[in-house]
């Protein structure tokens, strides 16, 4: 009989969540987007990129940048197809050609649209569907997932009902616009740490976004941290965001900070070690109960272990080769 993978029995018939890279890092000049590029082609699809139109395009030559943008997409510095795009948001009258002219230009689809300053739930459900409709004219074979950046009140008031939406495969935090966005109620001390921890509104809305997130299998992303020259500051920051929050990807805006990143949001050795183990022996039990040392373990438990495994080679660590049945023939889709 054949060995089964914990994708096909530990998750009811449906697909696994969703695991994206650890980081996702932000560029919006030309210059600091072929340094990013580089920099990926270094370090390996450990992190994406997103090269943005929001931020880093001039006012009126909007579609010049979208142009630029569409060039690297599919170019030869766009080596692992884990580019993305942010555009501008609802309510600016350029978004529409930001989807129109990237999808046409460009030789790949970006990896994903990052849709910023969401105030409605009909507002990403209309941009949702532009991108799916123009993704269909254009004729791009597979739908391209939308990310929403969550940083206004109404954003916040429906983060479940913008974490259902289909098509939809992450929400961020916009940490800084959502401080702002209190009128001085929220002192500045929390758009860094470690207030942006402390402050009863900032976490609410941290819990807010990540819970609705594991309620639909969509991935929660942190907001930046805006420390560039003391690293331990940021992988501080990392860690507290995975561990107290449920974070399980952080925004980065400056190269230094991506390879401190995905280290933090990293399994620990021992914990793949242990999460080899376990797995190895419910798959030799056919995914019966186990027992493990002293505990014992079931399904539930398996698809942790599962998560653990899967986000250690999301991030580069090495798994043990003994696990590559775990894994099954379709690799690819299960690195995915």
């Amino acid at each position: 009989m054949r060995a089964l993978t914990p994708a096909e029995v530990l998750f009811d018939g449906e697909a696994p969540p969703a695991i994206l890279p650890a980081c996702d890092h932000y560029a919006g000049s030309e210059k600091l987007m072929l340094k990013s590029l580089a920099l990926q082609q270094q370090l390996g699809p450990v992190f994406d990129i997103t090269l943005d139109c929001e931020d880093g395009a001039q006012v009126g030559r909007e579609a010049e940048h979208a142009e630029l943008v569409a060039s690297f997409l599919g170019g030869e510095h766009d080596r692992f197809g884990r580019v993305g795009v942010r555009i501008h948001d609802f309510h600016h009258p350029h978004w529409r050609d930001d989807v129109r002219l990237i999808l046409r230009a460009a030789r790949r689809a970006p990896a994903f649209i990052m849709l910023p300053k969401i105030r409605a739930v009909a507002d990403a459900a209309e941009m949702t569907a532009f991108v799916e409709a123009t993704r269909v004219e254009m004729g791009i074979d597979k739908p391209i997932p939308v990310q929403l950046l969550v940083e206004t009140h109404g954003a916040l008031a429906r983060a479940f009902d913008l974490a259902a939406l289909r098509g939809v495969e992450s929400l961020s935090f916009g940490l800084m616009d959502f401080v702002s966005a209190h009128d001085g109620a929220i002192p500045d001390t929390a758009m860094r740490s470690p207030g942006q921890f402390d402050h009863p509104l900032v976490r609410r809305a941290k819990l807010e976004i990540s819970a609705a997130c594991h309620a639909f299998g969509r991935v929660p992303s942190h907001n930046v941290s805006t420390e560039v020259r003391d690293m331990a500051i940021v992988e501080n920051d990392a860690r507290r965001a995975r561990d107290e929050f449920g974070y399980t990807r952080m925004w980065s805006i400056h190269p230094a900070q991506v390879p401190v990143i995905v280290a933090a949001f990293a399994p620990r050795e021992a914990e793949i070690v242990t999460a080899a183990e376990i797995l190895l022996a419910a798959q030799h039990a056919q995914w019966g109960p186990t027992r493990h040392g002293d505990t014992l373990h079931d399904r539930a438990s398996y698809r942790y272990y599962w998560s653990v495994l899967r986000r250690a080679r999301s991030t580069g660590r090495a798994v043990p080769p003994e696990t590559a049945p775990l894994f099954g023939a379709n690799d690819a889709r299960e690195r995915a």
